[in-house]
């Protein structure tokens, strides 16, 4: 499997713990830093097409997280906000950043969230691309392996069998545009989930508690933020977008017409002008300020 997911440039960076994760390190080593994280059950391949855009101007820092791809599960089994927040630092540290960018969807949002809150002094931006962590729940809808996986007795059958076609249904509920279900990306997040440990992993992270932000604690968040949400998301309400875009005190919002829970896969070339844009006038980018192309999503403070 590694022969597959990890070629050129992936390399496997040991941290001081003595951990390996699998990582990708692209873009000029002297250009301002941004790290992608993925969301739940995912891979840093879900930000190539972001990482093949940004990477020409920025550092771009993408890796599996604990649990998940090829970095496996953790040798101490915390998949708490906590344990995730740490390997940030951990990357961070190991590869010299002083500041950077940290984006994240989903699972990976509430992650870039909790270290925002953490780390403040760290960050020079935040990215939330339809990011777990807000105080709203989903009515209907979701995701049927994410289902299954809460639950205590079939969470444990799933750490044993994982057919694909279940993993193809899952993908399909989370996306709006259909076009990204290709086989191609059916494998990947079958093949990646089944790597040795990920589904112990799984179930052991989603029996975890997770609890969500309160409006107190996120609007202490001062670091510049865009908040990206497909309006189709059916995983993640587009309320919970407007609930970031409310209660954090420098937010950008920036919604997206068909899209469902995955921008960065669905849209990759509209999501990613728009960060470039954004970060452009943050003036955390290249000179010169880029401008959106037609039918795009308009950057609305």
């Amino acid at each position: 499997m590694r022969a597959k997911y990890a070629g050129e440039p992936s390399q496997f960076l040991a941290l001081a713990d003595g951990r390996e994760i699998h990582l990708r390190d692209e873009g000029p080593r002297d250009a301002p830093a941004i790290i992608l994280l993925h969301g739940s059950n995912a891979d840093l391949h879900t930000w190539q097409a972001w990482a093949d855009m940004l990477s020409e101007d920025y550092r771009v820092i993408r890796y599996d997280q604990r649990g998940h791809g090829l970095t496996g599960p953790a040798a101490d089994d915390d998949y708490t906000l906590g344990g995730f927040v740490a390997d940030v630092t951990a990357v961070a540290d190991a590869l010299d950043l002083t500041t950077f960018t940290l984006a994240g969807n989903s699972m990976g949002g509430w992650i870039a969230a909790g270290y925002a809150i953490e780390n403040p002094g760290r960050l020079e931006a935040l990215v939330l691309v339809d990011a777990g962590g807000a105080p709203v729940r989903r009515e209907g809808g979701g995701n049927i392996a994410f289902t299954l996986a809460g639950m205590p007795v079939v969470g444990d059958v799933m750490s044993q069998l994982l057919p694909r076609s279940l993993v193809a249904r899952s993908l399909s509920q989370s996306v709006s545009n259909q076009d990204v279900v290709t086989d191609a990306a059916i494998d990947r997040y079958w093949e990646l989930a089944r790597y040795p440990g990920n589904r112990s992993a799984t179930r052991k992270r989603f029996s975890q508690e997770r609890t969500a932000f309160d409006a107190e604690t996120v609007s202490g968040i001062r670091v510049p933020t865009l908040v990206m949400w497909g309006k189709e998301d059916a995983l993640i309400p587009f309320a919970a977008g407007e609930w970031y875009a409310e209660h954090l005190p420098d937010a950008t919002f920036v919604a997206y017409d068909g899209i469902g829970h995955i921008p960065m896969e669905e849209a990759p070339e509209r999501s990613a002008t728009d960060l470039m844009v954004w970060l452009s006038e943050m003036r955390l980018g290249p000179s010169g300020a880029m401008e959106p192309q037609a039918g795009e999503a308009v950057l609305t403070p």
